[in-house]
């Protein structure tokens, strides 16, 4: 398996991210997680291990330099910034096109992450070849990005986080391409309990495997 510290990148800095592929990997994603997070979130290195199991690569990348995210949390600006957001993983995803030519690409964004990866997938339709948005805000990505997305993308929310079932069904409805709507029963925000985010996972890694990127 190849683990390496890597530094993508974006036209006027670099971000850093952690890139690990599996030997029989049938694929990569970005995991794109909310920008009050990092790349060393416990949770994302939760759903990455998963991912790994289910023979898939991914690339966790920090969207914020460490100046941002320490400006973030007094003033929480570029966290909001899914333009900003959206720009950067756009340039993970060209980053990453180059360094895995013969992987094909899906992306998993969560908070602020998920408009940024289906924005991202709007402007690189022959790159990104699904999305998975877990406890998202998709519909912060705007309603002319989710018209132009063509990857499938898979939705997924908490049974027990109203508002975040109200957010993803608008957003599923306004969506083009083929799309799906998954709720974790009995999950809360940010899907807390250690048993919701493990069925996170694991819905994603399945996801991944029989409706994206295995397909490619």
């Amino acid at each position: 398996m190849l683990f390496e510290t890597v530094t993508v990148p974006d036209g006027e800095g670099s971000l850093t991210g952690e890139l690990t592929v599996p030997d029989t990997a049938f694929g990569v994603a970005v995991l794109a997680h909310g920008s009050d997070s990092s790349r060393h979130s416990p949770r994302s290195h939760a759903v990455a291990d998963v991912l790994h199991d289910a023979a898939l690569g991914t690339l966790l990348i920090d969207l914020l330099t460490a100046d941002e995210a320490a400006a973030d949390r007094e003033t929480g600006r570029h966290r909001w910034d899914i333009e900003l957001l959206t720009h950067r993983l756009i340039a993970s995803v060209d980053w990453l096109a180059v360094r895995t030519p013969d992987l094909p690409l899906g992306l998993f964004g969560s908070s602020t992450g998920a408009a940024a990866a289906l924005g991202a997938a709007a402007a690189r339709p022959g790159l990104v070849h699904t999305v998975v948005c877990p406890d998202g805000r998709p519909g912060l990505a705007g309603d002319e990005v989710l018209g132009q997305v063509c990857a499938p993308v898979l939705l997924l929310a908490g049974g027990r986080d109203t508002e975040a079932l109200r957010l993803n069904r608008q957003a599923a409805n306004r969506l083009r391409a083929l799309s799906r709507l998954r709720v974790i029963p009995d999950a809360t925000h940010l899907f807390e309990d250690p048993e919701a985010l493990d069925e996170v996972a694991a819905v994603s890694a399945r996801w991944f495997n029989g409706m994206g990127l295995a397909q490619h």
